[in-house]
């Protein structure tokens, strides 16, 4: 991604914060290079384990020529897709996380690495979320792909 790609990521980020600067600041400042962005603004987060959300992420790029942000912790157990804003409160599928309205999530600035969690899509900073509906089969592909492999 180019500067101008970062700044629009960056701008997109901080929007969903209460205090945009203060988000900013925590980027430069924090030796992590993280910020804690409130969920369920602009995005709710589903979180799967890392080998699931892997397959799931294969078949996603198959489906969609780019799907919402997904971030993935740094000891490589948990991936977390960005899904509209809601989706957490109607979410059924088992052994998948959320991360809805009153959580927050740990993002790194999107256009630097950082130890503790990473981009495997980062945001493109016009908002675009993976469909929760095209993750579902994406996840149940994933799972049938996952047993038969087995």
């Amino acid at each position: 991604m180019g500067a101008a790609g970062t700044n629009k990521a960056v701008d997109w980020l901080v929007s969903a914060a209460a205090d945009p600067g203060s988000c900013r600041w925590e980027w430069e400042r924090n030796p992590l290079g993280v910020a804690l962005l409130p969920a369920g603004r602009l995005w709710d987060v589903l979180i799967a384990d890392a080998a699931l959300a892997a397959a799931a992420l294969a078949v996603l790029t198959r489906l969609l020529d780019r799907p919402g942000p997904v971030l993935a912790d740094s000891a490589g157990a948990r991936t977390g897709f960005f899904v509209p804003p809601g989706t957490v409160a109607h979410w059924l599928g088992t052994g998948v996380r959320g991360a809805g309205r009153g959580t927050w999530i740990a993002v790194p600035h999107p256009g630097r690495t950082t130890g503790g969690i990473r981009w495997l899509v980062p945001p493109d900073g016009t908002g675009t979320l993976t469909d929760p509906c095209v993750l579902e089969l994406a996840l149940h592909e994933a799972v049938a792909w996952r047993a038969a492999e087995g």
